[in-house]
């Protein structure tokens, strides 16, 4: 039941977060804030769970968990505030802004930000499990939790700088990046995005929470299947006549050798 209970104050502060961000959205007219927000939804909640389970002395898994949390984070959410400041809501929501029309100031509130938060909610189950009974020294799952969530990061910051570094270039206009890490994936960021909720989830096995496995599961299939991949891809095969020779060389997720081209 305390399980539970702390898990409920966590859906809370999600709800307030986003209800707020939503009110924002409306002032500036710009839904796609929330993709900002969404590395430091999981800091917010992840900091009211260590408040709200803290015992003393404050127990070394415990204190890691808020720490690779808020690294992975915030990184995400200044690099996605870099990234799309100044250049208007993005291309997504601007389409559901024109097909629901007038409708749009209250329906986004559903279909954008309590729907992401739900999710949010609900994929931030092996943060809380990594606190509710945290040990206090680390073991080997802990170790391994921390190398996965390391290599994760790996791949998503490396190849967020890499992007940034391509697209800087104006005489890449129109081209396909197919060097560095994206040589061997077409989406290295996503990758270690999915990479690092498995290393959470491992922090969260380290503690006995190994049933929150549907946490990654979840994470991993949205990003290959319905918001990350799949969407982006959509968008790309429009704008970069190359980008269809890239797909048949190159893996579209896991790091693997590129295939010759056809």
């Amino acid at each position: 039941m305390a399980f539970l209970m702390q898990w409920m104050m966590g859906g809370l502060a999600i709800w307030c977060a986003m209800t707020l961000l939503w009110i924002i959205s409306l002032l500036i007219r710009d839904s796609s804030i929330v993709d900002i927000f969404w590395g430091s939804g999981y800091v917010v909640v992840t900091v009211v769970w260590f408040m709200t389970t803290i015992s003393n002395p404050i127990p070394l898994s415990q204190w890691l968990i808020l720490a690779l949390v808020s690294i992975w984070g915030l990184r995400l959410t200044i690099y996605l505030f870099w990234r799309n400041v100044g250049k208007g809501e993005d291309f997504r929501y601007q389409k559901w802004r024109s097909e629901h029309g007038k409708r749009w100031w209250w329906w986004s509130y559903i279909q954008v930000f309590l729907f992401q938060g739900a999710v949010m909610w609900f994929v931030a189950m092996p943060l809380l499990g990594a606190q509710f009974e945290a040990t206090a020294g680390l073991n080997l799952v802990h170790y391994i939790g921390i190398f996965v969530w390391s290599v994760g990061l790996f791949f998503e910051t490396v190849g967020d700088w890499q992007l940034a570094q391509f697209k800087a270039n104006p005489d890449n206009e129109g081209k396909v990046l197919d060097t560095g890490l994206w040589k061997y994936t077409r989406h290295p960021n996503y990758f270690g995005d999915a990479v690092v909720w498995w290393g959470f989830y491992l922090l969260a096995v380290a503690n006995g929470a190994w049933w929150t496995i549907f946490s990654p599961i979840v994470m991993t299939y949205l990003l290959m299947r319905i918001s990350g991949v799949p969407m982006l891809e959509r968008n790309m095969r429009k704008r970069k006549p190359d980008y269809a020779d890239y797909v048949e060389r190159t893996s579209a997720f896991l790091p693997m050798p590129p295939k010759k081209s056809a």
